[in-house]
C-alpha cells in the first residue's frame, strides 16, 4: 500500500502561548483557504486555554476555533511545514531542514491604551490582512475560496 502524497502548501503559525494570535491566524487561514492549505498552530510555551477574547473576535465574523487547544511547537511540526509564521516578537522558532520562518510584527493596540474587545478586533483585522496576503502568495484559488469574513 503506497502513501498518499499531500501536495498542498502547509503553514505553521506560532506564538508564545498558542492561545490567541497563532490560533486566530490558523482559523482565518482555514476559513480563507478551505482545504487548499494544510494549517497548524503551536506555541513556544503553550498555555492551558484559548484566549476567550480571540475566540469571541473570530466568532463575530463567523469563524469558530473553540475546538482548538494550545499545543507545543515540535521539530516534527516545523519540518512538516512549508512555511513557519511567527506572530509577534516574543516567540522564536529555529528553522529546520530549510523550512523558512517569517515573523509578523503584529499590531498591539494595548500599547496605545486600547483594551478589551476593541483591542482584539484590531489584532484580528491586522492578522486577517496578513493571512489574506499569504493566501495569495500560496496560490489559493479565488474560485475555490469561501467568502471572506465580514469585518
Amino acid at each position: 500500500m503506497s502513501e498518499q502524497v499531500d501536495d498542498r502548501p502547509s503553514v505553521l503559525f506560532v506564538c508564545v502561548k498558542n492561545g490567541g494570535k497563532s490560533q486566530m491566524a490558523a482559523g482565518l487561514m482555514r476559513h480563507l483557504a478551505g482545504d487548499q492549505v494544510q494549517v497548524d498552530s503551536a506555541g513556544t510555551r503553550p498555555g492551558k486555554d484559548l484566549n476567550a477574547e480571540s475566540v469571541a473576535s473570530l466568532h463575530e465574523v463567523g469563524i469558530d476555533i473553540s475546538d482548538e487547544a494550545p499545543k507545543p511547537v515540535t521539530d516534527k511540526l516545523v519540518r512538516a511545514a512549508d512555511l513557519v509564521v511567527v506572530l509577534g516578537g516574543d516567540a522564536e522558532v529555529v528553522p529546520l531542514d530549510g523550512t523558512p520562518v517569517e515573523t509578523w510584527d503584529t499590531d498591539e493596540p494595548s500599547t496605545r491604551g486600547i483594551e478589551g474587545p476593541e483591542r482584539m478586533r484590531l489584532v484580528r483585522d491586522d492578522i486577517a490582512a496578513r493571512v489574506e496576503e499569504l493566501a495569495q502568495r500560496l496560490g489559493v484559488r479565488q474560485d475555490e475560496r469561501p467568502s471572506p469574513p465580514e469585518f
